[in-house]
């Protein structure tokens, strides 16, 4: 009897349930007799683990039976960098701050922690990872050479930058590189104990190789100083691992990298939404809901999704934890609004998400989203709902767009079952997605991901790989977080774990976020955990880091350690991301200190059990952090006055973070507590600030949505009600606020002035944001000189900003966001360092006169000047109505300038003036309508960002320019054309010359003149057939029967073989043409935008080269029963040689046909030509010949997908094995 038979027939007759019922309910409890294939692979888990409950005369090898399949194969240990230094010189402080840097930069870096003793061999682990990196970082330290390891491994860095391109970046740490060259100082001493070491040697024959490699040492010291480096001295070491760092990005193209983690194992469930996206109909709406277990992998997979396919529907929007957001914000509805608003109206918002909207303005918002949904064909990712009712508010009533897709997340299928979008009258299909968990191949590959950072086991890891993966019943998160506990431990702390795993006899996926939890080394880390589980989840990660330290928590490792552990994430604006998994279980480990009595706990995060203990005054003095939101509490359910007398916080001592949003106080307010670090009072009702409020170690105060009037420490009115007066004597401390770092007074609709800026000497982010009636700031800011960020976005009353403003040195972020400014100080430009200034919708009335000024329109069409900062890094000059005419004609003065956003405005040509700054890496010019041409913008640029291509005809980049990151909002490929010269470029083929398609060996193309395709642009119709080129391959696409008969070699299928045979002539290039039939069964759909994927392979065996090309092809209407796909590949710099025995094939997506024909014909240069028809194409740097190593995905094999340079665009690669998809440039196994 085979294994999986006796389990089959264990469960469906209930044995093996009532025989193992107090270990194993948890696996058996919800199983069916249908037996899917992810519970038969946790069975095999179990059984394996308890091999006592198998009957005895079940005698077999259960890890064979159970492992089949799943075995451990040769793999890539691949590194981005590998990190070479000396241990005793920098282990410990600037090679341990690097290679953090790296690490949080996505960069996969190897770094050895074990010393070597002197003369032994290099290990071959070492060895191993040099060969498998493609940089490596070199910290010549004072007694780097004194290593015979380091130069060692020196010598092996620099074969592989000599053989096989190993990118080497020395970094001279505090030593001179003549003397590393020359072999002097430190240098030299090293050498000598070396040398007298070498001829202390007796036997003859060591003596010898040690001879060879002294000679190998010293050759090794004198290329690798001749090489461009870093140069330590005199520098800050923090700027120092900044660039190199972004040199590291910059030259492994790591810049281009996708940031989202690996999918395992979800390749079927792609498939499945790839194939309900096609199925769709012009008469309905289709909606699939995805529903599994908490950190199954619902949300990965569908941002994914998303990722793919969003950009060929009218409108789309992916919003995002839903619940939690509804959970734990008041006006978190009003977030999610907002958001679907602007997402469906592809216009921005203003102050929706921040204003406590009444009930008609909510429902004015979903109508607004509804009259949306009914007119424009949408692609919504509604994730983590879990009820009916969210999706109501969300969406409302109204119809969709015939044609719209929505993809739903939830726990529970069952829930959402009665909402109104399931009323709707256009007919809508709905399809069901369970997500059950991964197999046991697909688990134990994401654990060694993160791991081992690859895909297998590592040598001796194997069993114990296998064993703890069985506990994680094929939980994406699960894995994750044991596999991040476990790197780089010995066996005997994995071992350590499968103890304490198997003590438990059953696998509970907390059991295993707990063990992370309780593996964290420092009692500060898990308080730290605590604390963002309970109060800090979604905030700002920089402020909630300024107020833990106060609260005298180490903060600078804590988050590193949490963020190693998968224990925290940071979002993209720089929020504390959690999993709610590990959220919840936060929180419970607080919720177990006292079960039962809620004010016994060391903090309180819960509403409800907040509201009880001060309305019944139970707090003690263990009690470090409160929360209560009055607005997030059901009224009708509280008993009596909802007034809380503030007595009840004097018994809690210890008390340091302490939320009372729209709460109503009695009492004195000398009772709160001393040592409060923290304080949120949203919708604070008095009109000034009370000067006894115990404020003298508070680090961050928010009194948003509140009544003040001013907010003045040296001039405050001291009142609580009409009735009760609270100060008998002011105080004398002039330090009334001497700790506070953190300001934030937004929505304060009367506040007029804010002064006494010398109570709080220490603040460093003043938030003064949609304060409607602010028009004065005192001048006495300038006592605070550790200020770093101003926001003072939509105070919509002309706002006089302080002329001392400019005695600020620390300023680095200023928002002036759609601020009326009144007079502009006169020495604005005087400012030191400001990292960041935004002016978008500014509006300026300046009376001032400098020589650094500029020009600009505002809204109301005056032109007001005004004086920018020489040190300024970003400027945003949105939506001003900038005309070429209008434009600033001089930023010279800008020559710090990184980042400038040009949206919005009528520009037609790149202004000559941005052309010419120095450093500027971001440019954005998103809804420039008009934009025709975009010629040489600064060499250093490295992004650009802009929406629409249908305006422009040309962008041109210098010849040197890397590869850009593009962000844009139309689908890929655009229209005929349009030419990005390095890049791609694109025309009609009744317009290329004819002496280029000669060239190129096409004859008789004639007939494609009169041929269209309706493809690619989705604003003006139809095209003729074009050519497009790129990567240095040519290539078009027209309906067709048959290769055209100048192509001599055919085969039927998909794949041609071939030797290059030149005697006489020069190889110039190689024409392959393939025969589609009825491309529309595959990718997309027949009632949408269509996309035509072809991948064509060109390996050369004998070079060990191989270029991968990704063409696309968008058409509005389904693409013709058989197409042809021709290409010309320039092959001219030895890529190809005489004998050279190389392979064409051709893939497409899964569902889509393999070709049915394919062919080759070689074109050679018989030199009777005096000019080079393609000497322009050929002058391009990223083409086949040039510089592709951005696109390298491994040694010799190159993936051409221009939707690279699209930043975070997913795309998806045929050619790799299990059909990976790729992001960015890394593809996704």
């Amino acid at each position: 009897m085979k294994l999986q038979d006796w389990i089959i027939a264990s469960i469906t007759s209930n044995h093996f349930y009532k025989k193992t019922s107090n270990s194993s309910s948890f696996f058996f409890i919800s199983i069916s007799p249908t037996i899917n294939n992810f519970w038969l692979d946790l069975l095999f888990v179990y059984v394996i683990i308890n091999p006592d409950y198998l009957p005895k005369s079940f005698t077999m090898d259960l890890s064979s039976q159970f492992l089949e399949g799943s075995s451990s194969s040769t793999h890539d240990d691949r590194y981005d960098v590998f990190l070479s230094f000396r241990g005793l010189d920098t282990r410990l402080n600037f090679t341990d701050h690097l290679y953090k840097a790296l690490v949080d930069a996505n960069i996969t870096t190897f770094l050895d922690d074990e010393e070597i003793e002197t003369g032994e061999e290099l290990k071959p682990e070492l060895v191993s990872a040099i060969k498998a990196s493609r940089a490596s970082i070199i910290v010549l330290s004072e007694n780097y050479a004194s290593s015979t390891w380091c130069l060692d491994e020196l010598v092996l860095i620099l074969e592989q930058h000599r053989n096989s391109g190993l990118i080497v970046i020395p970094i001279f740490y505090h030593v001179k590189p003549t003397d590393v060259r020359k072999q002097q100082s430190s240098f030299g001493d090293a050498m000598a104990e070396h040398k007298q070491r070498m001829e202390a040697e007796r036997n003859a024959e060591e003596k010898g190789k040690l001879a060879e490699k002294m000679e190998a040492w010293k050759k090794a010291l004198v290329q690798v100083a001749n090489l461009k480096g870093k140069d330590a001295k005199g520098r800050l070491e923090a700027e120092l691992i900044e660039e190199v760092v972004k040199d590291i990005n910059h030259r492994l193209g790591l810049h281009l990298r996708g940031d989202r983690p690996p999918l395992i194992g979800v390749d079927s469930s792609i498939k499945t939404i790839a194939t309900w996206l096609k199925d769709g109909s012009l008469h309905t709406i289709d909606v699939l809901i995805i529903f599994g277990i908490s950190g199954i992998g619902k949300t990965s997979l569908a941002e994914y999704v998303y990722e793919l396919h969003h950009h060929v529907f009218d409108r789309s929007s992916f919003v995002k934890d839903i619940s939690r957001s509804l959970d734990t914000k008041f006006n978190g509805i009003v977030d999610l609004q907002k958001q679907l608003c602007e997402d469906l109206s592809k216009q921005r918002l203003k102050d929706l998400s921040t204003q406590r909207l009444q009930g008609h303005d909510v429902s004015e918002c979903i109508s607004n989203i509804a009259n949306t949904l009914a007119h424009k064909k949408v692609f919504l990712v509604l994730d983590d709902i879990d009820s009916s009712e969210q999706l109501d508010l969300l969406l409302g009533s109204k119809d969709f767009h015939p044609g719209s897709k929505v993809i739903i997340t939830t726990k529970d299928v069952s829930l959402i079952e009665n909402c109104a979008l399931f009323d709707a009258k256009v007919p809508q299909k709905h399809t069901e997605l369970a997500l059950q968990g991964l197999n046991w191949a697909d688990s134990l590959k994401l654990f060694c991901i993160h791991a081992f950072i690859c895909n297998n086991p590592k040598e001796g890891y194997e069993e114990v790989s296998k064993e703890l993966v069985g506990y994680c019943a094929g939980h994406p998160l699960t894995l994750e977080v044991l596999g991040k506990l476990l790197r780089n431990q010995d066996v005997a702390y994995w071992e350590k774990h499968i103890r304490k795993l198997k003590a438990k006899k059953v696998s509970l996926i907390n059991d295993v976020l707990r063990m992370s939890f309780d593996s964290l080394a420092y009692e500060n880390d898990k308080e730290l955990f605590k604390h963002i589980a309970c109060f800090f989840v979604g905030e700002d990660r920089n402020s909630t880091e300024t107020i833990l330290r106060e609260c005298g928590i180490r903060t600078l490792h804590g988050f590193s350690n949490l963020i190693e552990r998968c224990l925290l994430m940071i979002g993209p604006n720089n929020e504390l991301a959690m999993h709610q998994l590990l959220q919840e279980m936060g929180r419970d480990l607080v919720r177990q200190e006292s079960p039962n009595k809620p004010w016994k706990r060391s903090r309180l995060w819960c509403h409800e059990d907040s509201y009880n203990v001060l309305k019944h005054k139970k707090g003690k003095g263990n009690l470090l952090g409160l929360a209560l939101d009055m607005k997030m509490l059901e009224k009708d359910k509280l008993q009596g006055s909802f007034e809380l007398d503030i007595d009840a916080l004097s018994t809690m001592d210890d008390l340091m973070l302490l939320q009372l949003n729209y709460v109503q106080l009695t009492g004195s307010i000398k009772k709160f507590p001393k040592k409060l670090r923290w304080l949120s009072m949203l919708g604070f009702p008095l009109k000034s600030i009370p000067l006894d409020l115990p404020m003298k170690k508070l680090v961050a105060l928010d009194l948003s949505y509140s009544c003040l009037e001013t907010f003045d420490m040296s001039n405050s009115n001291p009142r609580l009600g009409q009735t009760q007066n609270l100060i008998e004597s002011c105080s004398q401390d002039k330090r009334l606020l001497g700790s506070l770092k953190i300001l934030t007074l937004r929505f304060c609709k009367q506040l007029r002035s804010l002064g006494g800026f010398s109570e709080f000497p220490n603040l460093e982010m003043l938030t003064l944001a949609n304060c409607p009636r602010l028009s004065n700031v005192s001048e006495s800011i300038e006592q605070c000189d550790k200020l770093a960020r101003i926001d003072l976005s939509s105070c919509t009353m002309p706002v006089e900003l302080p002329r001392s403003i400019s005695k600020l040195k620390n300023i680095k972020t200023l928002v002036l966001d759609g601020c009326n400014l009144g007079e502009s100080p006169t020495k604005t430009r005087d400012m030191a360092l400001p990292r960041m200034i935004k002016y978008h919708n500014l509006g300026i009335n300046s009376q001032t006169s400098s020589s650094a000024t500029v020009e600009a329109i505002p809204r109301a069409f005056k032109s007001f000047m005004i004086s920018l900062p020489s040190s300024l890094v970003c400027l945003s000059l949105k939506d001003n109505n900038l005309s070429d005419n209008s434009f600033p004609t001089d930023f010279s003065s800008l020559s710090m300038l990184k980042e400038l956003y040009l949206d919005g405005n009528d520009i037609v040509s790149l202004p000559d003036c941005v052309k010419r700054l120095p450093r500027l890496e971001v440019l954005s010019m998103e809804k420039c309508n008009i934009l025709t041409t975009l010629e040489r913008p600064p060499r250093t640029l490295k992004h650009l960002i802009f929406d629409k291509w249908y305006s422009l005809q040309k962008i041109v980049f210098e010849r040197e320019m890397s590869p850009l990151k593009f962000s844009m909002g139309s689908p890929w490929p655009p229209y005929s054309g349009l030419v990005v010269e390095g890049i791609f470029k694109i025309e009609a083929m009744s317009d290329v010359a004819e002496e280029i398609l000669l060239s190129l060996g096409w004859t008789s193309m004639e007939f494609l003149n009169d041929q269209h395709l309706e493809a690619t642009d989705l604003m003006r119709g139809t095209h003729k057939v074009q050519m497009d080129y790129e990567f240095g391959i040519f290539s078009t696409m027209y309906e067709g029967i048959d290769i055209p008969n100048w192509i001599g070699d055919r085969r039927k299928g998909s794949s041609i073989s071939f030797t290059i045979s030149s005697p006489h002539y020069n190889l110039r290039g190689i024409n392959f043409c393939h025969v589609i039939t009825n491309p529309n069964t595959g990718y997309f759909g027949r009632d949408t935008n269509h996309l035509l994927l072809s991948s064509i392979r060109v390996c050369n065996i004998t070079k060990n080269r191989t270029w991968i090309y990704n063409r696309y092809d968008y058409s509005t209407t389904p693409i013709p029963e058989r197409v042809i796909l021709l290409s010309h590949w320039m092959f001219g710099k030895n890529e190809m040689g005489d004998g050279d025995e190389v392979t064409i094939s051709t893939k497409g997506p899964p569902a889509q046909p393999r070709p049915l024909e394919c062919g080759i014909s070689l074109v050679y240069d018989d030199g009777k030509m005096e000019e080079d028809p393609l000497s322009y194409y050929k002058s391009w740097n990223h083409i086949i010949g040039g510089d592709l190593s951005a696109f390298q995905t491994t040694r010799g094999e190159y993936l051409l997908d221009v939707t690279r340079f699209f930043g975070t665009i997913s795309l998806y690669c045929p050619f790799f094995e299990d059909n990976c998809y790729y992001e960015g440039t890394d593809h996704i196994c």
